[in-house]
């Protein structure tokens, strides 16, 4: 590990750096608690950034830092205490920049944030709690002055999405078209629909706001009493419409059954975990949220689905180049379980609607 100590001490930390250890089990970048000797000073968190995803790692860095900042002032507006335990700090390197460079890697820097708990089962409490996270960061958010670019371009764009899924379709690379044109044509089924926010953003129904992009429950860090601290993991954090951070919480927490379900039967809709999520979403959103906004989150849960069952399945009819497969037909049991997961959100639409509207 004195690999890492190296390269902590590139960075401007305050005492001396003793150990470090793997922190976490996340799917892109790999992080490292770095314990400090001396007890009055802090620990960090050392990552490595995952260049092949985020390929403009300054941009990337300077959104988080514009993020931080806005929600520190923010907190400090409201008369928040502990506020270094409320939002990720960037430590930046000894030159200045916001990551060091070791010529094959880039590698990043915050405070620890001590005690802090994240968990990855989902409640209709733990929802609730979420909604409240993730609607308050965007509050906190939608007035900030400092330009937030595309870490990832086009990344919740349907359009986007449908232009790959249909070249795929074109090309049939690994000729799997023939045997999953009834999967072809439950998604053209829905096309012209699922493109509408794209459409409304061109008109100006719409508008685009600080999103997370990846509003999953174990996102958001509670202290030990089950509070609230902050949302974490910023890479993603760039413009989009609101109802694909609402939708992409609900796809992930609010389905019964597995991303990657074989048996189609135990993927449906948990209408607990949706009114939770919903309820606190709205407690903390709902003051600057437009009427378009609230009346189409139930079609957001809708959008993020169908938008993940296309790029499940264009990848598989890509012949697996994207996502990491345990078997052969891994990204095809992926697709069937979100088309599965879709279908049954559809079926729930009115009483969804019901809940977001109050009636």
């Amino acid at each position: 590990m004195n690999k890492y100590l190296d390269l902590v001490n590139k960075f401007r930390v305050e005492g001396t750096p003793e150990a470090a250890a793997p922190l976490g089990a996340g799917h892109i970048n790999d992080s490292f608690l770095i314990k400090t000797k001396e007890e009055n000073r802090p620990d960090y968190l050392l990552q490595r950034i995952n260049h092949r995803i985020f390929k403009d790692v300054e941009l990337l860095q300077n959104n988080i830092l514009h993020v931080t900042n806005h929600i520190r002032k923010k907190l400090k507006e409201k008369g928040a205490d502990d506020i270094e335990r409320k939002t990720l700090t960037i430590i930046p390197a000894k030159d200045g920049k916001l990551f060091h460079f070791d010529g094959e890697n880039y590698w990043r820097v915050y405070l620890f944030i001590s005690g802090g708990k994240s968990y990855d089962a989902i409640t209709p409490e733990l929802a609730y709690e979420a909604g409240k996270a993730f609607g308050e960061f965007q509050a906190y958010l939608a007035d900030i002055p400092e330009k937030i670019s595309e870490t990832i371009p086009n990344f919740h764009n349907m359009e986007f999405r449908l232009e790959q899924f249909r070249e795929a379709v074109t090309n049939d690379a690994a000729g799997r078209v023939n045997a999953n044109r009834a999967i072809i044509d439950e998604i053209e089924s829905r096309a012209e629909e699922m493109c509408k926010a794209e459409r409304w953003g061109r008109e100006g129904k719409l508008p685009k706001r600080i999103n997370h992009c990846d509003t999953k429950v174990n996102n958001v860090l509670f202290d030990a009493g089950g509070r609230i601290l902050c949302v974490v993991d910023l890479d993603t954090v760039m413009p989009g419409y609101v109802l694909s951070d609402f939708g992409d919480f609900i796809r992930t927490g609010a389905n019964t059954g597995a991303e990657d379900d074989a048996n189609l039967d135990n993927v449906s809709v948990d209408l607990d975990i949706f009114a939770a999520y919903a309820r606190g979403y709205l407690e903390t959103a709902g003051d600057f949220l437009l009427p378009v906004e609230i009346e189409n989150l139930p079609y957001g849960a809708c959008l993020l689905t169908y938008m993940q069952t296309v790029r499940f399945f264009t990848d598989y009819l890509n012949g697996d180049t994207y996502y990491k497969i345990h078997f052969p037909e891994h990204n095809l049991q992926r697709t069937k379980a979100q088309l599965k997961l879709l279908q049954e959100l559809e079926k729930n639409r009115e009483k969804m609607q019901a809940i977001v509207t109050c009636k």
